[in-house]
């Protein structure tokens, strides 16, 4: 190498080294929008549960009235509860708690942070299970459909992922129920809690889990086989098989790349979908998670449970969204 190559050569490289630090900060500055518009979303969703919530007929000072409790009673619960206050007054100074961890307290005394504390990591186990579940299978069915474009194996695989999309968490659950607890006795119908708040065993997962991820396999699955149909149209995908490589090794390395902006994107679009649908799923196998919190709580009229609720959910399905974004980035080059 001559050099004027070598000098080449090194300035290229000063400049890559030079460059790192500049992609770093723009990178974390595109994060801290996409995060800030992700809390603005949120806020406004708040706003909207706090409107709906005063909207439903009665309030928490009356759903917690006792048999024979005086009108006087019930109206001076309102005020110790700050209920005659006005709805945006109390939504501020909620707001305005919420960056230091406060999420107030609720129409029983006890503290939202001191409430969830037990059911949070209850459903992100729940709903992280699901989601590990739904992803692995939705990727192997994914894969094996498209490793055999128009055999029976992706005929069938393509049916049975609409029939599993189309039924919803309920009747998956009833099934489930039916199936490996009363007919069979495999599994508990119910799910039993230890001192802590947990599960007494991780079989009481099975039901639960499966409940979640099979719709959401289904969809997945979907996502997997559209995205691979569309790599398989792709040069470099032609090519390599133009070359003789072999198909699985076409399909897993050459188009299963390209195809993870869309994969990921279907994924984090799950995440919402599991965590609403534990709301049932946590509510029919008495699972000790946010679902349960949350359904006794909106029969309380208790706002500062449901926003605490909403705003814990919210902030998980963000986080998931963003690395979502940041996958379809590394891999596209575009702005998450």
């Amino acid at each position: 190498m001559s050099e004027a190559e070598t000098a080449r050569a090194e300035a290229a490289t000063d400049e890559v080294a030079a460059s790192a630090p500049r992609r770093a900060v723009s990178l974390a500055a595109r994060i801290a929008v996409v995060l800030a518009k992700r809390a603005v979303l949120l806020s406004v969703l708040l706003a909207v549960v706090f409107a709906a919530i005063e909207l439903l007929p009665g309030d928490a000072a009356s759903a917690a009235a006792e048999r024979g409790e005086s009108p006087a009673d019930t109206a001076a619960r309102r005020h110790l509860l700050g209920l005659d206050r006005p709805l945006w007054e109390r939504f501020g100074d909620w707001m305005t708690a919420l960056p230091t961890g406060d999420l107030g307290t609720s129409a029983r005394g006890e503290r939202v942070t001191d409430l969830l504390s037990a059911p949070l990591p209850n459903t992100l186990l729940l709903g992280g299970a699901a989601f590990a579940l739904t992803l692995a299978s939705a990727l192997a069915l994914g894969c094996w459909a498209a490793a055999r474009p128009g055999g029976p194996a992706d005929r069938l695989i393509g049916l049975a992922s609409t029939v599993t999309l189309a039924l919803p968490e309920f009747v998956v659950s009833v099934g489930l129920l039916l199936l490996l607890s009363l007919w069979t006795g495999w599994l508990p119908a119910a799910t039993m809690t230890t001192s802590d708040g947990s599960p007494a065993s991780w079989t009481m997962l099975i039901m639960p889990v499966l409940a979640l991820a099979v719709p959401q396999t289904g969809w997945n699955a979907r996502i997997v086989r559209g995205a691979l149909a569309d790599q398989a149209a792709a040069p470099h995908v032609i090519a390599a098989h133009l070359d003789g490589l072999p198909p699985r090794r076409v399909l897993l390395r050459h188009a299963l790349p390209g195809a993870w902006p869309a994969i990921a994107t279907g994924a984090a679009t799950s995440t919402g979908m599991l965590l609403g649908g534990a709301v049932v799923v946590e509510t029919l196998f008495n699972y000790p998670g946010l679902g349960t919190v949350l359904a006794g709580s909106v029969a309380d009229r208790d706002t500062p449970v449901i926003a605490g609720v909403v705003a814990c959910t919210g902030a998980v399905i963000s986080l998931v969204l963003l690395g979502a974004d940041l996958v379809r980035a590394r891999t596209l080059g575009a702005r998450p």
